[in-house]
């Protein structure tokens, strides 16, 4: 499927052009992402007074001598749930693990429950799970945003609202513009859901005010238009990467990726701008691993190659 990306000065612009055409259409505070083979798309964004702009869409591949049952394994664990997209392929060669990208996922405690199927979890934290080659996930559990009735707190702060009309998501990305508050709305044919950044839902002190405020005009907003929040489909993923030279593989990516680093001096983790592609993080590696991953990020952009970050972790990078 094609996807184009078009710059907006602000939410309510993108939710106009996702009002105008047909299919799969994440607005962001700075511009909207289609996806759609829609001849019709550049046009309704011309009328709007949008441009075009580039655009790079990072999604996983997970690579095994069973692809059937890693993949039923991996479609449990992320439910329907948003970007980045999760293939599962044929391992080419004998890999021996460990891998060092690690996958996490935080979905609401019901999904999670349910995801388990009865398994155990294990690990430091008591949430990881592995997949029957033994390729791990951390599966964490979010609670309910304090002060809200139907947002989740899931590394992100988000909520989604079934069979919402555009009518909603003009009218929410309206209240995101007057709070000045960047959002990410995914508007799918299903519904709508929309989310803060990483950590933007918390303040000094549990959950900031000013989010909480928005998250309850929207919530109020889709009451007005008898909407009912859905909370399955929602789900956070972030992906840790292990070095001995975390510096330089997180330079490598920031430069690969267009990336920001977070502020915050206790974290490594580095994130898309406009919010489209999953939050990065690294850790410490203690022993070299010199085996190949048998998961890999490809990066949807104007090469095509496969490249390498400065200890091997490798990226397919396609048109």
């Amino acid at each position: 499927m094609t996807t184009a990306w078009y710059e907006a000065p602000s939410h309510a612009a993108g939710a106009a052009l996702a009002a105008a055409v047909t299919g799969d259409v994440d607005v962001r505070a700075s511009g909207v992402r289609v996806w759609a083979d829609d001849p019709e798309v550049a046009a309704a964004a011309r009328e709007l007074g949008l441009t075009a702009g580039t655009l790079q869409t990072l999604d996983v591949v997970i690579e095994a001598a069973d692809p059937v049952a890693v993949r039923a394994f991996w479609e449990r664990v992320l439910g329907e749930g948003r970007h980045p997209v999760f293939s599962v392929r044929q391992l080419d060669e004998p890999r021996p693990l460990r891998n060092r990208i690690h996958v996490d996922v935080v979905r609401p405690e019901e999904q999670v429950i349910a995801a388990r199927a009865g398994r155990e979890p294990s690990g430091p934290f008591g949430v990881m799970l592995a997949d029957s080659e033994g390729n791990e996930v951390d599966l964490v559990p979010g609670e309910r945003l304090p002060g809200t009735r139907d947002w989740y707190a899931l590394f992100s702060a988000m909520v989604c609202y079934p069979d919402a009309p555009a009518q909603f998501v003009i009218a929410a990305a309206e209240l995101a513009d007057r709070a000045g508050i960047p959002l990410q709305f995914d508007v799918r044919a299903a519904g709508v859901t929309i989310a803060g950044a990483k950590d933007a839902w918390e303040g000094d002190d549990g959950a900031d005010p000013a989010f909480v405020a928005l998250a309850q005009q929207i919530e109020g907003a889709a009451k007005g238009l008898g909407l009912r929040a859905d909370p399955a489909p929602l789900r956070f993923v972030q992906f840790g990467i292990d070095a001995l030279d975390v510096p330089a593989v997180r330079a490598f990516w920031i430069g690969l990726l267009g990336y920001e680093p977070d502020p915050r001096p206790q974290l490594t983790d580095i994130y898309d701008p406009r919010g489209l592609n999953p939050v990065l993080f690294f850790q410490q590696l203690k022993q070299p691993r010199p085996q190949r991953n048998r998961i890999h990020f490809e990066l949807t952009g104007e090469n095509v190659g496969l490249i390498s970050d400065p200890e091997g972790n490798e990226v397919l990078v396609r048109t």
